[in-house]
């Protein structure tokens, strides 16, 4: 069961650009989720917002651009920028907005803050993420996160394997960041057993990583 909202309820506004706006006061995420749910499907729109006007931050999801972008802050709002790439990204990120606002996107993804940054190539924009990322904690951090959306430990229990049973073409961000993180971090990287799928990336185990992807796990 959800954890109710303290104080609450608590009241968000859906925006989807044709007018047909929705306020609802709900008690607790997965009340939000389900009202958001029942407005975001059978529309066709270009854009659908979620506001807490009250904490000053939305988010807006463009299926058609394939983008999320997330806003704080009123007087000076600051929005950063993630491509989605999957149809199945789009509910998700709601539910983590409406369980933790802002701050609740951000194991969600590789947020930038220019829009244009999102054009580039998948892997220009994993290694250009991956080169913004200046500590060991903060490599960990996002190494684990990569791991515990699409990852496991092989049954020998001696390797991560990252993106399991994905193929070369998905993901494509997300392994050039831990591809650039792997050798900054000092970790290693081995040969791929046969049989396994092309996509898969395989890493020696560590203690860093042990102790960082359990607590994502």
């Amino acid at each position: 069961m959800a954890r109710p909202y303290q104080p609450g309820p608590k009241q968000f506004v859906f925006t989807a650009g044709d007018g047909d706006d929705q306020q609802v006061s709900v008690g607790d995420p997965q009340e939000a989720y389900l009202a958001f749910s029942a407005f975001f499907r059978g529309r066709e729109a270009e854009t659908y917002t979620i506001r807490d006007e009250e904490a000053g931050q939305s988010v807006v999801l463009m299926p058609r651009q394939g983008v999320i972008s997330r806003i704080r802050g009123a007087d000076q709002p600051r929005a950063e920028h993630f491509r989605a790439g999957r149809a199945n990204r789009y509910l998700p990120s709601a539910m983590l907005f409406f369980e933790n606002g802002y701050a609740g996107l951000d194991r969600f993804g590789q947020w930038f803050s220019d829009l244009s940054a999102l054009d580039v190539s998948p892997e220009t924009r994993g290694a250009a993420f991956a080169a913004t990322i200046t500590t060991e904690e903060a490599a960990l951090q996002e190494v684990a996160r990569i791991w515990a959306d699409s990852g496991c430990v092989d049954p020998s229990d001696r390797y991560y394997v990252f993106f399991h049973t994905h193929d070369v073409d998905e993901d494509r961000a997300e392994r050039a960041t831990v591809l650039k993180l792997i050798e900054f971090l000092g970790l290693e990287r081995v040969d791929a057993p046969a049989g396994a799928t092309g996509g898969e990336v395989w890493v020696r185990t560590d203690p860093r990583l042990e102790v960082e992807c359990a607590r994502w796990s």
